[in-house]
């Protein structure tokens, strides 16, 4: 059954309030109405376009986030629960791939990977000691890859942290990370 127009933009704004990752397209298909009804309810709602609340969650994050700069991670991370897991998220621009085939570069997922290990790690400076990693399906331009970390074990001065990316439901890169750190007082 069709709802109002104020029961579908109550109903979009609670949705978007649990998922801020909610693209316009899903809204669109759960609401049974077109992207640019969706856009307009937005707009009326006040609620920003993906790209932007993407950018504010990922702001959120980052003030939990001790080896790093904002402008050093590679991605958005939007979930951190420091020295346990995290998750960011990198859209595949133009500048990240391969200009014959637009296959993206490999340093540029392992980058991802790897920045997320340095941000979950809860020290003033932390390196990678070592990876084991493994490129699963390739990754194309435009391509949302989402890379999840999680602490598998943590001795003195290192951590062993997995990290496994997706494209959709698609694996296409595994790792093992061994991040070394150094403590603010040493």
């Amino acid at each position: 059954m069709k709802k109002s127009k104020n029961e579908r933009r109550a109903l979009i704004e609670k949705t978007i309030h649990q998922n801020p990752f909610m693209t316009d397209q899903a809204l669109s298909e759960m609401f049974h109405v077109s992207i640019q009804t969706i856009r307009l309810d937005r707009s009326q709602l006040q609620i920003p376009e993906l790209r932007t609340r993407i950018k504010q969650v990922a702001e959120e994050q980052y003030q939990n986030i001790s080896a790093l700069e904002n402008q050093d991670i590679i991605g958005d991370i939007i979930a951190l629960e420091p020295n346990r897991s995290a998750q960011s998220i990198l859209t595949i621009s133009q500048k990240d791939v391969f200009t014959r085939k637009h296959i993206a570069r490999g340093h540029i997922i392992f980058a991802q990977a790897n920045s997320l290990c340095v941000a979950i790690v809860n020290h003033a400076l932390v390196l990678t000691k070592e990876s084991h990693i493994h490129f699963v399906n390739p990754v194309k331009l435009g391509d949302l890859v989402s890379a999840y970390a999680t602490v598998e074990y943590q001795g003195e001065k290192y951590y062993e942290i997995t990290v496994v990316s997706y494209v959709g439901d698609t694996k296409v890169f595994e790792g093992l990370f061994k991040m070394y750190y150094i403590s603010e007082d040493e």
